[in-house]
């Protein structure tokens, strides 16, 4: 069925080849277009979960009580050596406070001086104090809105304020958002200007010629502006992150080099063996483009399984993964036939270095494969790779989840530069806020008032808090704090028209810790809080809850995903190659593989080595989202080159019936396209690994990795290995599972009988068969 559909549209391509690129030409120059308002609509969160109790509390605060937590948080510092108790700071401090507070978009406004000199908001030292105010979002969930109003502030509040008298770094999450936004825009063009470049010259390497090195840069660039399209449509009717442009540009280049290097490869083969241009092309769909299809399906249902997260950076990953692999296979069995078809034998045009066409049916792949697969040999690479293999992976046992915080910037940038301070010079985490609400309880009699500040107190006393605010007051170590001083009245009277307005059910209470919250410490507060008896039903919300549940959730649904992405990817594979053997030992070699990757950056970037080379900074945590993100990526990709290689491999199994002959000759056809492939990827990836934003450099770095040691150490020797103790194993089915592939197989065409060699007998005698 694939096969007679893809020899329909071979025919269709050659046939109208200049129209079909003219109509590809229109459709990437609207992409290119259109495609580019996609920056506008990205947003830089999505680490939550929004059925969690966490952001049920944030939704309760802001719609029903309108609190909202304090995610621009102003670092104001006294000049010249003066403390912010000073009468002329404590105006301009008061002052400044005003002028934010009229900010559009801002909201719950307030400071050291306008709060009765809370002590929480004064540094140890007296020389700064905070700033508070709240956008509405979340760390986990800004948008380009919010984003846009913290660059606002900063640009407007930052700075020498108060002609000199004072200082003023912009922190908080909404500040160090928008520093990950401008720094990844930045950290994309650097990438791009770097890869591009490098990826030509080794494109020329491989293929001699320009004409023909073009080729897999403009597929990668049709995959890349249809997706940047996608992507903008997506966006204007759900959250899309930020994070996902960087999949799209190194997915998009890497996936396009890789299909049009077997595209562009066969075609030249196909011309080598006497075909004509038109010939050559229907034969090089017909049968790369089957591979092709299968590999990209292959990647996309591995990225597509993170739409099982309810955090919409990771689903943001699944629709710009599937958009851009798709749009890469139509490049590569669409538009590129179609350049070929009109190029011709021209498509060796404006050489530069000579290159063999066919390869040679001996060579190092050949004689590699040959030496691995003697029997002794063969057990010991085996042995020795998967111990290899498991070694890299061990430190991945030690592994320790947290959330991304303001370290994933570089040490210069100045919002983390303010989040430090925070962290460092103050006693309470204003910016780690952990909000618990508690719908079904209002505060309106003297009994419900004395639960209320039982429970206060009660949450005052656990470990890691500095203080809690309520409406009954502020509360410390257990006990209440009175108001002093002639506004005393008037601030107790705020805390009830804050924590319990009037008119409205229910109240909540602010509990400010003395620890940041998204550090794995803030998550044992977030236990020790959900275990104190509540007087009704109590959500807890803020930084730390967010992690805690996100951890939670993500725990939950990972399972589900691996599984998809474990059936697919063997229902795939047996319909490409009627075993149930050769999806097994997929499974199992990428999960060797990719534990050892997770296992290398666990080494790296948890535990710190090469930090300093790397320039980044360890946090002993890696952000939880990303691995999974990883996992996803690098999988779909060793899916691909097991593919690429099984393509050739079934294609001379199909027609010798001898195993090791056909891993042989599959080794030497495709050993140098995979090697050439993994390369230019891991310089794609490895370009995202200069980013300044440690989890774009932690992707990078990891999926290059990953590449290079699947293209290595996987294909080239434990795959050969396997296959040969595997023997006529490798082939085998069940009986129900062979007739079904007889009926649904996917096959390059229709079969003529062939007599079967010792090497393929099989379990159940019946008649074997091979396909031109």
């Amino acid at each position: 069925m694939l096969d007679h559909l893809l020899s329909r549209l071979a025919a269709v391509v050659v046939g109208h080849a200049r129209r079909v690129l003219v109509i590809a030409a229109v459709l990437v120059a609207a992409a290119g277009v259109f495609g580019f308002t996609v920056f506008g609509k990205l947003s830089a969160g999505g680490f939550e979960d929004p059925s969690a109790q966490s952001s049920k509390a944030a939704a309760l605060l802001r719609d029903h009580f309108g609190a909202r937590s304090s995610d621009l948080i102003l670092v104001v510092s006294a000049t010249d050596g003066r403390t912010v108790d000073d009468p002329a700071v404590a105006a301009a401090g008061a002052q400044l406070t005003q002028q934010v507070a009229g900010t559009d978009g801002l909201s719950d406004v307030a400071s050291y001086w306008t709060l009765d000199d809370a002590p929480s908001l004064r540094s140890d030292d007296g020389r700064r104090a905070l700033l508070v105010a709240s956008s509405g979002t979340s760390f986990a969930n800004a948008g380009a809105g919010a984003l846009h109003l913290a660059q606002t502030v900063i640009d407007r509040y930052g700075g020498a304020q108060a002609g000199g008298l004072l200082d003023v770094q912009v922190g908080g999450s909404l500040a160090i958002n928008q520093d990950i936004n401008s720094t990844i825009s930045k950290d994309l063009a650097r990438a791009e200007a770097i890869s591009i470049p490098v990826t030509a010259i080794l494109l020329l390497l491989v293929f001699g010629s320009l004409v023909s090195a073009a080729l897999p840069l403009l597929i990668g660039v049709v995959a890349i502006l249809g997706s940047f399209l996608s992507l903008a449509v997506i966006a204007s009717f759900t959250d899309v992150s930020v994070f996902s442009i960087n999949l799209i540009t190194g997915l998009g280049m890497g996936l396009g080099i890789d299909y049009a290097l077997l595209i562009v490869s066969r075609f030249r083969e196909e011309l080598a063996n006497g075909h004509s241009p038109a010939e050559a092309v229907q034969r090089t769909v017909r049968t790369t483009g089957r591979t092709i299809v299968f590999s990209g399906l292959t990647v996309a249902l591995a990225l597509s399984a993170m739409l099982v997260f309810p955090l919409f950076f990771l689903r943001s990953f699944a629709y710009a993964g599937v958009a851009v692999v798709l749009l890469a296979i139509v490049g590569a069995v669409v538009v590129l036939p179609a350049l070929l078809a009109v190029l011709g034998r021209r498509v060796d045009s404006l050489t530069v270095l000579r290159r063999s066409v066919n390869p040679p049916s001996e060579g190092f792949f050949s004689r590699l494969a040959r030496t691995v697969m003697h029997r002794p040999v063969a057990i010991g690479t085996a042995v020795l790779v998967t111990a290899i293999l498991v070694a890299l992976g061990l430190p991945f046992l030690n592994a320790r989840w947290s959330q991304v915080d303001q370290r994933a910037l570089p040490a210069s940038a100045p919002a983390r530069q303010a989040q430090e301070l925070i962290n460092t010079q103050f006693s309470g985490q204003e910016g780690s806020l952990t909000s618990v609400v508690l719908p079904g309880l209002t505060p309106d009699t003297p009994a419900t008032s004395a639960e209320l500040a039982d429970y206060a107190a009660a949450l005052s006393q656990v470990p890691g808090v500095a203080r809690v605010d309520s409406a009954p007051g502020t509360f410390v170590d257990g006990q209440r704090v009175p108001a002093q001083g002639a506004g005393a009245a008037a601030a107790q009277q705020a805390l009830q028209q804050r924590y319990a307005p009037p008119g409205v059910s229910g109240t909540w209470l602010s509990v400010v810790p003395n620890q940041q919250g998204g550090t794995d410490q803030g998550q044992p507060l977030v236990t020790a809080l959900r275990a104190v008896p509540a007087p009704s039903t109590a959500l807890t919300g803020g930084n730390a809850s967010t992690v805690y549940d996100t951890k939670a959730v993500l725990g939950a649904k990972l399972p589900w995903a691996l599984g998809i992405i474990a059936l697919f990817t063997a229902i795939l594979l047996f319909l490409f190659t009627g075993s149930v053997v050769v999806p097994l030992k997929a499974l199992v070699m990428n999960t060797l593989s990719l534990s050892a990757m997770f296992g290398a950056m666990v080494w790296i970037f948890q535990d710190g080595h090469l930090s300093g080379l790397l320039s980044f900074t360890a946090t002993g945590t890696l952000d939880m989202s990303v691995p999974i993100l990883m996992f996803c990526i690098a999988f779909g990709l060793s899916m691909d080159y097991e593919v690429f290689l099984l393509s050739r491999i079934k294609e001379e199994y199909d027609r010798t019936g001898n195993t090791d002959g056909a891993v042989v000759v599959g080794l030497q056809r495709t050993g140098r396209i995979i090697t050439a492939a993994a390369g230019l990827l891991a310089i794609v990836f490895l370009a995202f690994a200069t980013s300044d934003v440690s989890n774009i450099k932690l992707m990078g770095l990891g999926v290059a990795v990953a590449v290079v040691m699947d293209a290595t150490l996987v294909r080239t020797l434990l795959m050969p290995a396997f296959m040969r103790l595997a023997g006529r194993w490798n082939w085998w089915a069940p009986r129900p599972l062979a007739r079904l592939y007889d009926r649904f197989g996917l096959r390059e065409a229709a079969p003529e009988q062939v007599t079967v060699p010792q090497d393929r007998a099989p379990a159940h005698p019946q008649t074997m068969e091979v396909h031109s």
